[in-house]
């Protein structure tokens, strides 16, 4: 049976840590003269905190454990409360939010997804700007930890391969897991405090500075206005971006080798040399793509260079009607919305090392095929694939490939148009943010879904942050049955 005080303690302690980050946009807006806004946010937290204490002092051990069974749980059950509660300043706040948009824009935040259903954000109250920022931050380091640490314990698809230990066991993962976790939080914070100094000299205010480095670095894409990145028209601003959601998509604990002395590591990593290279191609392809259809070429660079790397990240943010760029631009920022980047960033989608083992594998059955008598091994940043992680990523794609198919069926059943649910679904299971035609692409948003698309479109989020497997192996009877 699954022991669920561990589970309820963890949450307990996440719950505790929110309510404490609620008090900073309170106070913003206390500040700002938001007073009504403030009591909001001062309601919510106390709320938070309230629930959060609880579970702590009633779940609390004499021996701390969490077994496999019960890591499952607790990854997708603790985004899934953290959703709920970062909901309630939402859902009070002078928006008027009904609970469907208020849950799903706190799921778009904390799975640094990007996708919105609020209008007017030039107009809104700083506090609730802060606090769709801080989301998408504290959901960036929450999504590196998690791929780091608790994704290969699980061994889901694939993410085996970044095993910090040889034992799997939770006793001996945890402690390691927080020597890490700290270790990458000061390189988190260090690159948001340098994005957001070097936004603000670059002509923003301090506080859309600071705003846009926390959901850049997150890789997240929420903005302060409705016209994205593009509302500011500055090249600078625009390569600055381009430059920390590249970041943002690297390995971060790569970033602590290099920042420990062994900074080759970084540079010579078989998937940050794949991604690298991709967005080259892309950014290239892209800009000649521009330019045959009359955009000056330096224009066509810097457009096609911002949006490209915008979508690969999952970021979100868009400086151009990129839908509107013909059905070839159309069709490779779709591809490229599920490619995604690194595995151990803050970046969503099938990831590239996944692309690297099916690309690996399949040479090695090809060169069978061709030397029926040769011994081939695939491999991956010089190490041999096992079988067990080759059939894990088959396995991913295949269940990625199906998700897809089901969120857009489903969306479309509910009266969406092809492109609205294709591209929708995609966005959602690959946590890129906007999708693509009038209603929900760079120009619109999602607020003119039924509330049932919304639903469905969260729990994909959920689904694709959470890599497919940790929350579909829930619904399995014999998960239950031990």
């Amino acid at each position: 049976m699954i022991d669920f005080r561990p589970i309820l303690f963890v949450i307990g302690i996440l719950l505790t840590t929110l309510a404490i980050v609620m008090v900073v946009p309170g106070v913003a807006d206390f500040a700002a003269g938001h007073t009504e806004d403030a009591f909001v946010f001062a309601a919510s937290a106390a709320i938070t905190l309230f629930v959060g204490v609880g579970l702590i002092l009633t779940n609390r051990m004499a021996r701390f454990e969490i077994r496999l069974n019960e890591a499952f749980v607790l990854t997708t059950l603790s985004w899934l409360v953290i959703a709920c509660f970062a909901a309630l300043p939402l859902a009070f706040s002078g928006l008027n939010l009904s609970l469907t948009d208020a849950f799903f824009e706190a799921m778009s935040g904390v799975t640094t997804t990007g996708s919105t259903v609020i209008t007017g954000l030039d107009y809104a109250a700083p506090g609730l700007l802060l606090w769709r920022a801080l989301l998408q931050w504290l959901g960036g380091i929450g999504i590196i930890v998690m791929a780091l640490a608790v994704l290969p314990m699980l061994r889901v698809g694939g993410m085996q391969l970044f095993r910090m230990e040889s034992s799997d066991t939770t006793e001996k993962v945890f402690p390691r897991t927080a020597q890490i976790a700290s270790g990458i939080g000061v390189i988190y914070l260090l690159l948001t405090a340098v994005c957001a100094t070097a936004l603000w000299f670059s002509g923003m205010t301090g506080f859309e500075a600071v705003t846009h480095a926390m959901t850049t670095i997150a890789t997240g894409g929420f903005s302060t206005s409705d016209a994205s990145i593009g509302h500011f028209g500055s090249a600078t601003i625009d390569a600055i971006v381009t430059v920390f959601m590249i970041l943002g998509a690297l390995p971060f604990v790569l970033y602590l080798q290099a920042v420990r002395g062994n900074s080759a590591r970084l540079f010579k990593d078989s998937q940050v040399l794949w991604f690298l290279s991709i967005v080259a191609t892309a950014v290239a392809v892209m800009t000649v793509w521009l330019s045959a259809g009359g955009e000056p070429v330096l224009r066509a660079f810097r457009y096609a260079s911002f949006n490209v790397i915008s979508m690969i990240t999952g970021t979100g943010y868009s400086t151009a009607a990129f839908d509107l760029w013909g059905g070839f631009a159309v069709a490779a920022l779709f591809f490229l919305m599920v490619v995604g980047g690194c595995a151990g960033s803050t970046t969503c989608g099938i990831k590239i090392f996944r692309f690297q083992v099916i690309y690996a594998t399949a040479r090695r059955q090809i060169l069978r095929l061709t030397q029926p008598h040769g011994v081939f091994i695939a491999y991956y940043n010089k190490r041999p694939i096992t079988e067990e992680v080759a059939s894990s990523v088959m396995g991913f794609f295949f269940l990625f490939a199906l998700s897809f198919s089901m969120l857009s069926l489903g969306l479309g059943l509910l009266g969406l148009d092809f492109l609205t649910s294709v591209s929708g679904a995609a966005s959602a299971i690959a946590n890129v943010g906007p999708g693509l035609g009038p209603v929900i692409g760079p120009g619109g948003n999602f607020a003119a879904l039924p509330d049932a698309a919304k639903w469905l479109l969260s729990f994909g989020m959920l689904l694709g942050r959470l890599e497919l497997y940790t929350v579909l192996v829930l619904f399995a009877p014999s998960f239950w049955r031990g």
